[in-house]
Parts: structure tokens; C-alpha cells; sequence
């Protein structure tokens, strides 16, 4: 299944439910990977977040559905998931920029969010600098910490991961037993197509076998595999969020190889990261169609 099939399948496996309570793994399922994966490449092919898109459908149909005149706004506010009247109003408020009752009342202008369909559009003229790699087995050494996709929480504990290695000598650990110091990584463990709701994240170097991991870090070993490598240039964190881009809406939909959701990749080198000319890479394991 390529990327645009599952999410459109998520999509309508969405839609489908959307006054129930949304199971995310059961979401990330009809696209045939794990929840990570499945929020991660929603995003980066709807721009918004799933939870924002849930919100808004629901927003959108609930100010439909108060434009009927036996319908009563703790029925809505019910329907559509929200356990009161006062946490209904205030998020129908926000979107629609007037008040359930209001929107009652004859003359109420709501606002409208559509249903998404999923559609890849060939540019072309993009050029993008990558590589398919069969890498045998390495050694990372790596502080690892639990995220989860509930209520989107890894959005902002990834990001405050880095924040503390940066300030609390993780990284100048690292780099004390690297091997080699060409790349600190980010390593992403997706889980695969299970439906796991948490997931480990890294931040690595790559080590000797023999290395004895200090406290709080671990050796681990990354297994042989198939990688599209592709580079970019650019300050962070523009230049790699817009190759995720490239790569889930331009080069997976229209080449031979397909991502096995098993884990991915991000690798910085050392150097300013606000640079134009700084890059850094994106390794993401695939399978050959």
C-alpha cells in the first residue's frame, strides 16, 4: 500500500467513526503502520495535525448539525465528544468565531472545514539528493527516551529531549566515545506496523562494539538494511521538515521503494545549524517494490 492510499483509508476509516472515540492505533492500522508513522506522514501530507483535523470535522459538522431546529446544544456538545456544554462552547467559539447559540439563531455564519482527500501531484522540476544504501549492521551508543503519540505529546517532548542534551552533558558524552563524530544521530524507533502508542527515540553516535555505555545510555546495535539516504541544506529546522516533505509527497508515491516503518533516521553534523549551507541528512529503511 503506498503512502497515499493508507492515509486516505485512515481518512475514511475516520470519517466513518468520527463521533465515536477515535482509537489512534486502530487509525494508524488502516494505513498499515504504526501510530508514530501514521501521525508523522499525515502531517507532513495534510499540514495539520490529526487531532486538529478531527477537531475541526467535528466543529464543522456539530455547527450543521445546530442549524436543526430540535437539536440542542448539549446534544451536539455530547455527539461530538465534548463532556460539557462549557468545553463545547469554547472550542466551537474558537473555530467558528460565534457561540453555539448563537449559530442557532437564523442569519449565523459558521465556518466550514472539508473532508480531506488525499491526492499526490507530479511538479516535477524538483531535484533531490539521495542515495539507496544497503548498510551493514553499526554500533550506536545512545540515551533513549519513551514518547508517546497520545494527545500528540512526542511534538513537543522530542524537541525538549534535544533541549536537555544539549544543556546536560548528553551530548558532550556522546561524543566522548563516538567512533566517529561525522554525525549525531536521531534515531526514530517506529514500531514497525504494530500498534503501539509509544515509541523510543534516541540521540546517538555511532560507537565500537566493545564500548561500555555510561550510565543512563545504552549500546545498541542497528541491523543491516536497505536505507534511502537523502540530504538536504539548509538551517534547521526548515531544511529537514521540508525533505520529509519531498520524500512522503514526491519521491516514495513515484519510486520502487517503500518505507517499512521500522525506524528512521536524522543525522547532524556538527556545525551552525542556523547555516544556509549547513546539511544534514534523513535515513529512512525501505523495501524494494
Amino acid at each position: 500500500m503506498n503512502l497515499a492510499t493508507g492515509i486516505q483509508k485512515a481518512i475514511d476509516y475516520i470519517e466513518v467513526h468520527i463521533t465515536d472515540e477515535l482509537d489512534m492505533a486502530e487509525v494508524a492500522r488502516q494505513a498499515a503502520c504504526s501510530p508514530y508513522y501514521f501521525q508523522k506522514i499525515f502531517g507532513i501530507l495534510c499540514g495539520i495535525t490529526v487531532g486538529e483535523y478531527i477537531r475541526n470535522r467535528r466543529l464543522t459538522l456539530a455547527g450543521s448539525e445546530l442549524k436543526k431546529p430540535n437539536v440542542k446544544v448539549i446534544d451536539a456538545a455530547l455527539k461530538y465528544g465534548y463532556e460539557s456544554p462549557e468545553s463545547f462552547t469554547r472550542a466551537f467559539t474558537r473555530f467558528h468565531g460565534i457561540t453555539p447559540t448563537e449559530a442557532k439563531r437564523e442569519g449565523g455564519k459558521l465556518r466550514s472545514f472539508s473532508r480531506f482527500k488525499v491526492q499526490i501531484i507530479l511538479k516535477g522540476g524538483n531535484s533531490m539528493n539521495y542515495n539507496i544504501v544497503k548498510k551493514d549492521a553499526f554500533t550506536v551508543l545512545e540515551k533513549v527516551e519513551q514518547h508517546t503519540v497520545i494527545g500528540e505529546q512526542n511534538l513537543n517532548s522530542i524537541p525538549e529531549f534535544w533541549g536537555r542534551a544539549h544543556s546536560d552533558g548528553t551530548i558532550t558524552t556522546l561524543l566522548e566515545h563516538a567512533s566517529d563524530r561525522t554525525y549525531i544521530y536521531g534515531t526514530c524507533y517506529g514500531n514497525g506496523h504494530s500498534n503501539a502508542e509509544t515509541f523510543d527515540y534516541g540521540i546517538a553516535v555511532e560507537c565500537a562494539p566493545d564500548t561500555v555505555a555510561p550510565e543512563g545510555f545504552r549500546v545498541n546495535t542497528i541491523p543491516a538494511r536497505t536505507w534511502v539516504v537523502a540530504e538536504c541544506t539548509g538551517p534547521m529546522p526548515e531544511a529537514i521538515q521540508q525533505l520529509w516533505h519531498e520524500l512522503c509527497a514526491e519521491f516514495f508515491p513515484t519510486s520502487d521503494y517503500t518505507p517499512t516503518y521500522e525506524m528512521d533516521i536524522e543525522a547532524y553534523p556538527y556545525g551552525d545549524m542556523t547555516s544556509p549551507d549547513y546539511k544534514s541528512q534523513i535515513w529512512i529503511t525501505v523495501v524494494g517494490e
